[in-house]
């Protein structure tokens, strides 16, 4: 396989690099997934967006991908919310997998080769914990395995943060039984009402950054190439991770390890602990799926983003264009054939930009800039030809269409049919606005007859009185379509 053009940032060393993976043509991930005791918000959709993009542009160049994310099944969190609804924390977080599946199902995101959870991988940990209390790593109190980080070297390397600040800040808490600040729990002795499995060191369940590395290891090996996560898991987690795993192998745990910017609410970084957080599944209920996926790839993965209604907005009305866009080419050109020959201008140069920003650290945001350009030109081929030759006009908005659909294959976003799409958006809205869409059928039948009779002066009356109702028509050469017009600004 040829050397890969893609260069991508590694939080590691803080500079891009380009991709050279372990085993040439093979990339193998591992992004951290969710802490399945509750919904998810939008701020973990858009981390898990960036990196579904990755994983479909990297098979797109022609990877062959191995893509484990898992379920973090038991923890802290899910123990007190499974204590709060009275359910087992097990049975909880068996709930919000199935939850998560769904939410993320329609976001339109690809299901991962492999989703672990923690609780289907309690061997492999015990494995890793036991050969880092031998090699004098970790060390055991009354049933508690703690990771001591004074004897790791190169502790705080992906963070670059100073461990006597980092001291200075943490406290041992009550009940803890480490013997420095910085020292993190392994595994966790049972108590009352906890899930627990057998050990070593008697009966207890993992601690939250042990697992990564358990799975990780499991399903990719000692050394993988990329490993992604939300920015807020450099430290502790990901530093953590790199700690007891480097530790138990004396091996470079990832090669990459890439992080995605936060996801701002009015200002403040979205977060359950802070209590502002907007579901998943509650802004899907407002906003078309396609159109939250494009506000997240509008933005670089690695860059903040800000959530705002009159964004939401924004991205959907973009949609519209696009998908009323494909619908014309589509009227146009489906079914025909213009023959071969040349093409109008040089239509491939937008699929080059789109790769070229693609290369560039999955540039998301440059790619939607070239795709922009390319549906500009589609317009004006359906719209205003700029030349006569209808075959060489058919030609290139067939090209430019298969070429949408290699874009299409990468983003996620125009991947359903365009009449379908555009139906229920104009659905939604006419609910969301109250419209009578009788009243409406019966302007644009009055509409349809003053034409006929040639009274224009009516027709554009009828037109007038649908604007009123907060509507607009499109004639075509199908015939007249009409939409919900966009909101006053």
């Amino acid at each position: 396989m040829a050397p890969s053009s893609i260069r991508l940032f590694n939080t590691m060393s803080m500079q891009k690099e380009p991709l050279e993976p372990l085993v040439p043509g093979e990339v193998k991930v591992y992004v951290c997934g969710p802490t399945v005791y509750s919904y998810i918000h939008i701020g973990n959709a858009r981390t898990f967006t960036s990196f579904d993009v990755v994983v479909r542009y990297l098979r797109y160049r022609g990877f062959k991908v191995t893509y484990v994310r898992n379920f973090t099944d038991v923890d802290d969190k899910i123990i007190k919310a499974a204590h709060e609804t009275g359910e087992e924390p097990v049975a909880l977080a068996s709930r919000f997998v199935e939850a998560f599946r769904e939410d993320v199902h329609a976001l339109h995101l690809r299901e991962p080769d492999v989703s672990p959870r923690v609780s289907e991988t309690i061997p492999e940990i015990v494995a890793i914990i036991q050969t880092l209390v031998d090699k004098g790593y970790a060390y055991e109190a009354k049933g508690d395995v703690y990771f001591e980080v004074d004897k790791d070297e190169d502790y705080a390397k992906l963070s670059k943060r100073n461990l006597d600040d980092l001291c200075q800040g943490e406290r041992v808490q009550p009940g803890e039984l480490k013997r420095q600040p910085l020292d993190f729990a392994l595994w966790k002795a049972a108590k009352p009402g906890e899930p627990s499995w057998d050990s070593p060191w008697g009966k207890g369940r993992p601690g939250w950054h042990i697992e990564c590395s358990a799975m990780s290891e499991k399903f990719l090996g000692r050394t993988f190439d990329i490993h992604g996560g939300a920015l807020d898991l450099i430290f502790p987690h990901h530093e953590n991770e790199i700690a007891q795993s480097e530790s138990a192998t004396g091996q470079t745990m990832a090669k990459y390890w890439m992080h995605c910017g936060f996801l701002d609410l009015e200002g403040a970084k979205m977060s359950k602990s802070l209590g502002n957080v907007v579901r998943l599944r509650d802004a899907l209920a407002k906003v078309d799926a396609e159109a939250l996926r494009f506000f997240f790839l509008s933005t670089h993965y690695r860059h903040p983003l800000t959530f705002a209604e009159k964004s939401l907005q924004d991205a959907e009305g973009r949609m519209e264009y696009f998908y009323e866009t494909l619908r014309k080419v589509d009227e146009r050109v489906a079914g025909k054939d213009f023959g071969k020959g040349p093409l109008h201008g040089d239509p491939a140069r937008f699929l080059t930009e789109f790769e070229s920003a693609m290369d560039d650290d999955f540039n998301t945001a440059g790619a939607l800039g070239a795709l922009s350009g390319q549906f500009g030109l589609m317009n004006e081929l359906t719209d205003k030809p700029p030349v006569k030759d209808k075959p060489l006009v058919g030609r290139t908005l067939q090209a430019l269409r298969e070429q949408v659909r290699e874009m299409s294959r990468v983003l996620g976003v125009f991947e359903d049919d365009p009449g379908a799409w555009l139906l229920r958006r104009r659905d939604r809205a006419v609910r969301e606005r109250g419209i009578d869409v009788a009243e409406v059928e019966r302007l644009l039948s009055e509409r349809t007859a003053a034409r006929a009779a040639k009274d224009f002066a009516k027709a554009d009356e009828v037109r007038g009185a649908l604007k009123a109702l907060g509507v607009d028509i499109m004639d075509t050469p199908a015939g007249t379509s009409w939409k919900v017009a966009a909101p006053a600004a």
